[in-house]
């Protein structure tokens, strides 16, 4: 209020002349006037009174007087980015403190053509300067000048920069700014507000105004207004009270870090809040019976009821005439001596029965997971926690919440109007409840809305029918399958493979990432299968191995899809009883130096074979008219797998300094610099140009350091953690099949002899020489290898 130098209004917006009370009119839009009819501030009460429709081009030059404005008269100025959806229309303009501001009065007085389109006279601009009235560490008593200049804005129309300088300066002038100016100069702002704030009210300078912290629309399709009744409150941000229930979120579990800070910032603003209304359903308030208990206030320590609801009322969700308890007689006492650990109360109702609810609220209490929607954490979720801290003993609070966003189908929000929506009922009808339940569960987790779509629940129906074919395939063919114990590397990986899925997916549940349980339980496990498959080749498929997958894969789906899970159970597999109680399935440790060896050997098939296309296809195309296979002779048949297993020479130099560098605490590397200087030393005193292997290393380093903050320091290691040519040379035949060959030799690249086997291709190995989890092929014909043999004696 005592630095503004003008006020601003939107050129184009729509504003009103609107009788308060039988003296004053005020300048604001409709939305404004309509919150305040409801504030007791119109002069037909819940009625704006219009006695003139404007634009924000009638108020522009409109001289003003502020209240604690330094400036006797302040003119209105237009400003475009002004919000007719938010406050009054009006701003006040503080261009010492507020970026926006300060832009624009500078945009206004360094362009006289923006001036002349609006009409504005340099009067109503040039002579107002900057009024210093806050001091603020780090940006001095011209924060909005010195944050501008700091970021290099040069219009209000940088909205990006603008929003950044406010995001530095808003918060911290806010706690640890200094008033230069006033009778509370001195103190610190957030002290001073609320004094300037009451100030002003006695005064008569100002009137309370209240609005929706976002626009909110009814049921009816209307647009909510906050309106002043007479209603009843419970002061939640009361000091005592909000320090338990902060303790208690803090032991919470909340399985996500956007839950937490959405509490967090809830109980950070709420503390007031209306617990009455005056009409609709719900309980009478006991000592005001004109109003009732507002339903949010009223539904947050129903968890406790759920524990004894059953006994209450027979068995009967809705309650009927064989209930065992009458409303009546769920006393005071009664409940105290249920929830409240008070004695055992005078009542009709059996003894025997109060103790079992007694002991079923014991047995449940306190719950350990509810289940709600992100959008009740500003309220009925937060009045939970409150309401438990203020009932019930410590070791009765709430310990989790998991909450979730809300769903969408095919992408686009559910609407009946535009007929995208679906029942339940509807779901399961069009998909079956299993196809339903998993597409449900691939949707999505944590707090982003969730997507069903259409798609995946009918992909489903056709994976879970073809995996059914699958296994009844496999079961009548199971005498011509191996069995035993795992006996080859393809068993062992299988094996691993399960065990991992069997690991990873029991986590994923525990923390209620359904989609993340579905890959690795589902998905993730079949892609295993599948290459087993293919991995085995003539020698068969384990017996005991598929058997142990078909019940590892139905127990692991079993609470997503429970219907397929006892079908394969009991009519494929033969089991007694019922899958969903077979408990979980028992899993060795995961061998993860097996599962990046076989990642390993895939990935290096993947890329053998666009080598061996590369060599194919050659760098140019046929001549036209030339033949487009080539000759029997000419094919390529043999391969020869170069390897090297270890860094050596600069590489290993550069890996030295770079694991020297690593801090594996904080993740993350010593700056280029420092990792240069060592590099240097190391070369110190050697006869070597070090430009030259500067100019080797520094590509190397920037690849590995980019690799070691993906995957981990391991990526610095000189060689991988199991034997690449062995882990080649056990899977020689898959690899052979894989690619079409008849012969493959897995050779060590710094061997001279093995390095004259590629013949005219070894220059491949110069211009890509292999590296550690990166071998190099060459593909030879079979006329070509022999040649090569008879040459070097091999």
């Amino acid at each position: 209020m005592y630095g503004q130098t003008n006020s601003w209004v939107l050129p184009d917006g729509k504003y009103g002349a609107y009788e308060i009370n039988d003296t004053d009119v005020f300048i604001i839009t409709r939305r404004a006037a309509l919150n305040l009819a409801y504030q007791k501030l119109s002069r037909v009460p819940e009625k704006p009174t219009c006695l003139l429709e404007l634009t924000g081009h009638d108020l522009i030059g409109l001289p003003l007087r502020s209240p604690l404005s330094f400036n006797e008269i302040i003119y209105s100025l237009p400003m475009l980015t002004i919000l007719t959806d938010k406050g009054t229309g009006i701003v006040t303009s503080v261009p010492s403190d507020s970026p926006d501001d300060f832009m624009a009065l500078q945009d206004l007085k360094s362009k006289p053509a923006l001036r002349a389109k609006f009409g504005v006279n340099d009067e109503w601009v040039l002579p107002f300067d900057v009024v210093p009235i806050i001091n603020i560490p780090e940006f001095g008593d011209k924060s909005a000048e010195k944050v501008c200049g700091d970021l290099k804005i040069k219009s209000q129309n940088d909205k990006e920069k603008l929003a950044e300088a406010k995001r530095l300066t808003y918060l911290k002038g806010f706690t640890d700014g200094t008033m230069l100016v006033g009778e509370f100069s001195g103190k610190k702002v957030h002290d001073v507000k609320p004094l300037i704030k009451n100030a002003l009210l006695e005064s008569g300078q100002a009137v309370k105004y209240s609005e929706p912290e976002k626009k909110v629309m009814s049921r009816s399709g209307d647009e909510c207004v906050v309106a002043l009744t007479d209603q009843w409150y419970i002061t939640y941000g009361e000091s005592e009270w909000k320090e338990k229930t902060e303790e208690c979120l803090a032991n919470m579990k909340l399985y996500s870090d956007e839950t937490r800070h959405g509490f967090e910032h809830t109980l950070g603003w709420l503390n007031q809040w209306a617990c009455s209304r005056s009409f609709g359903l719900g309980t009478r308030i006991p000592w005001d019976e004109q109003f009732l208990v507002e339903s949010l206030s009223d539904s947050t320590l129903y968890m406790a009821y759920y524990t004894v609801a059953h006994l209450l009322q027979n068995g009967n969700m809705y309650g009927s005439d064989t209930s065992l308890v009458k409303p009546e007689q769920m006393t005071y006492g009664v409940w105290d001596y249920i929830f409240g650990g008070g004695p055992l109360p005078e009542s009709d109702i059996p003894s025997s029965l109060l103790s079992k609810m007694k002991q079923e609220f014991e047995y449940w209490y306190p719950f350990d997971l509810r289940v709600s929607g992100k959008d009740l954490i500003q309220n009925h979720l937060t009045f939970c926690i409150y309401n438990h801290t203020a009932i019930l003993p410590k070791h009765q609070w709430p310990q989790g919440f998991r909450c979730n966003g809300h769903i969408m189908l095919n992408s686009e929000k559910m609407s009946k109007s535009t007929g995208n929506f679906r029942t339940l009922r509807q779901a399961i009808e069009e998909f079956s409840s299993d196809a339903t339940r998993f597409s449900l569960a691939d949707a999505g987790d944590g707090m982003d809305d969730a997507n069903f779509v259409f798609d995946t629940a009918n992909a489903a129906i056709l994976r879970l029918t073809k995996e059914i074919a699958w296994m009844e395939e496999v079961l009548s063919a199971e005498s011509t399958l191996r069995t035993g114990p795992p006996s080859t590397y393809a068993d062992l990986v299988f094996v691993n493979e399960m065990n991992i899925a069997v690991k990873l997916t029991e986590e994923h549940y525990n923390e209620f990432m359904f989609r993340e349980a579905l890959k690795t339980g589902f998905y993730d496990l079949q892609a295993a299968r599948d290459e087993y498959r293919l991995s085995c080749g003539s020698g068969g498929m384990n017996c005991d191995i598929l058997w142990r997958f078909m019940d590892v894969q139905t127990r692991l789906i079993a609470p997503i899809c429970p219907h397929y899970a006892e079908h394969v159970w009991r009519n494929l597999l033969k089991k007694d009883a019922f899958a969903i109680k077979a408990g979980w399935p028992v899993a060795d440790s995961p061998d993860l130096t097996l599962k990046r060896a076989n990642k390993y050997l895939q990935d290096s098939i993947v890329s053998m074979r666009k080598l061996l296309q590369k060599q194919v296809s050659g760098s140019k195309k046929p001549k036209k008219g030339a033949p487009t296979t080539a000759p029997e002779e000419n094919k390529l048949t043999v391969g020869l797998i170069y390897v090297n297993e270890q860094y050596d020479g600069w590489k290993e130099e550069c890996l030295r300094i770079l694991k020297n560098k690593f801090d594996s605490a904080k993740g993350s590397f010593a700056d280029d610099k420092e990792i240069l200087e060592a590099l240097k030393a190391s070369y110190v005193g050697q006869d070597t140009n070090f430009k030259q292997i500067q100019k080797l290393c520094m590509p190397f380093l920037k690849f590995k350091k980019d690799e070691a903050l993906t995957v981990g320091p391991q990526a610095l290691d000189l060689k991988l953690p199991f034997g690449e040519i062995d882990v080649l040379e056990e899977n020689r035949n898959l690899i052979k099949r894989q690619l079409g060959l008849d012969h493959l030799e897995v050779l060590a690249a710094s061997d001279a002899a093995a390095r004259r086997k590629a013949g005219p291709h070894v220059s491949l190995l110069t211009q890509n020489p292999p590296s550690p989890g990166n071998p190099i092929s060459i593909f030879l014909s079979t006329a070509e290898f022999s040649s090569v043999s008879q040459q070097t004696g091999a």
